[in-house]
């Protein structure tokens, strides 16, 4: 294809996802690892991802609630450490600007990063919880990290001195029934949904799109390379990174 042509083509498919995300009734977001990427986050799974050099038996509950001190050090190191300074980006920022302008109702996201709070969205679902919050392993009391020093693993309850964990889904742990349980009612809702940075490949998460198009929402999709998604149930597909094809659609929409 002629160069001219495939610019005359995204800028087809650019305008196409932000006429349908105008004219939404109900839209939602449905993020991944993919938003975050750009924040120097990196994906669990893939080329760089974060199980390539991290064995996840750090993460299985198991291993945690028998060896907390072990899983604590590797934890601190990605989560804290590593990961804790990341500050949201483009992506993360237009999303909660769609929100303001009452386009999107609600973001849904597969990450534990806590960014799309901070850009400033209001109401978002975390499938995987967030590792922002610290949970206590024997009285259920949490706790926002702020107030935790991680210089002295394992951290432990205020209260009753029981193990405290990150409150993020674990291997072999159920994700949080009550944010699932209203991410798919804003599936069954919306008439748009827009994908961006989801593989599709971790469930029950990854079925919550599917919902939203057998309910006869619109879905665009914003992806580095097609997902699960893409030949299945995508209508607008925009090819490239979370950033790059928000600030395309923010500037059409007049969001900087």
């Amino acid at each position: 294809m002629p160069e001219d042509a495939q610019e005359i083509t995204w800028k087809d498919d650019v305008e196409r996802a932000v006429a349908v995300l105008f004219n939404a009734r109900h839209g939602v977001v449905f993020t991944g690892a993919g938003v975050s990427v750009e924040s120097g986050i990196p994906p669990f799974r893939g080329e760089n991802g974060i199980w390539n050099y991290v064995d996840p038996v750090y993460l299985e509950l198991g291993f945690f609630l028998k060896k907390p001190l072990v899983s604590w050090q590797k934890i601190k190191e990605i989560f804290y450490d590593t990961f804790g300074q990341a500050e949201p980006n483009y992506a993360h920022y237009f999303i909660s600007r769609l929100e303001k302008r009452g386009i999107i109702e609600t973001v849904i996201t597969q990450n534990i990063d806590n960014l799309h709070q901070i850009a400033g969205s209001k109401r978002v679902l975390e499938l995987h919880g967030s590792s922002k919050t610290l949970v206590c392993t024997d009285c259920g009391s949490e706790y926002d990290i702020s107030f935790t020093d991680l210089n002295f693993l394992p951290p432990t309850c205020f209260i009753c001195k029981g193990i405290l964990k990150p409150r993020i889904v674990f291997f072999n742990e159920e994700p949080p029934q009550k944010e699932l349980k209203e991410s798919f009612e804003e599936a069954l809702q919306a008439d748009v949904l827009l994908v961006i940075g989801s593989d599709g490949e971790v469930l029950p998460a990854a079925q919550i799109p599917f919902t939203a198009k057998e309910s006869g929402a619109t879905i665009i999709e914003i992806n580095i390379a097609r997902s699960r998604y893409t030949d299945t149930i995508t209508d607008i597909f925009l090819q490239g990174t979370a950033v790059d094809m928000c600030k395309k659609m923010g500037k059409l929409l007049m969001i900087e």
